[in-house]
């Protein structure tokens, strides 16, 4: 496993080595000690999820402002773009924010810490989304981010599908009126 690094310093890739013949592929997805050193301190997960979606939808952008969750997440089946905004106004890089594309056979991983809106979008005819928290999903802290807010700027790529969106995500705060963190 290597860690690639992305325009916001604590937001990081992980991308695998896949050892594949004809049998199938094999591919270590985690390791605490390598994790933790990547990280610069302890991490301990509590939760992990899977979302199943179809293609063009678009999933955030959310976080939580209290129990805040840092999320490892990676892709299973199909290929999305995932997007972190850094929602930490002590940052250098708040309001700024970081896309790859995760696949199912790029095998990456995206590293998303706590104080970042996170989200996806589905640029394959489904996908498979699973990921990692650092803290337990609490609905009452739940914010979400406007996906198309003009000050982010976030440049979703084009989608042969429509985005569809949940009524939590269509209602998003904009930015200036999004909750942050210190």
């Amino acid at each position: 496993m290597q860690k690639i690094a992305t325009a916001i310093a604590d937001v990081f890739i992980i991308e695998p080595k896949v050892f594949g013949d004809a049998r199938g592929f094999f591919c270590e997805t985690f390791r605490q000690d390598l994790f933790e050193q990547w990280v610069g301190k302890p991490v301990q997960f509590v939760q992990e999820n899977h979302s199943h979606s179809a293609g063009g939808v678009l999933r955030g952008l959310h976080y939580q402002i209290e129990q805040a969750q840092g999320k490892l997440v990676r892709v299973t089946s199909g290929e999305v773009f995932d997007v972190a905004v850094d929602m930490r106004r002590s940052s250098a890089t708040f309001g700024q924010w970081v896309g790859e594309v995760l696949s199912a056979d790029n095998h990456r991983q995206l590293w998303v810490p706590p104080g970042f809106a996170h989200g996806f979008l589905v640029l394959s005819a489904t996908a498979d989304f699973v990921y990692k928290t650092t803290d337990y999903y609490a609905p009452a802290h739940e914010a979400a981010l406007r996906w198309d807010d003009a000050t982010v700027g976030i440049t979703w790529p084009a989608c042969a599908y429509p985005i569809q969106l949940s009524d939590k995500d269509l209602n998003a705060a904009t930015f200036a009126h999004a909750a942050t963190f210190a």
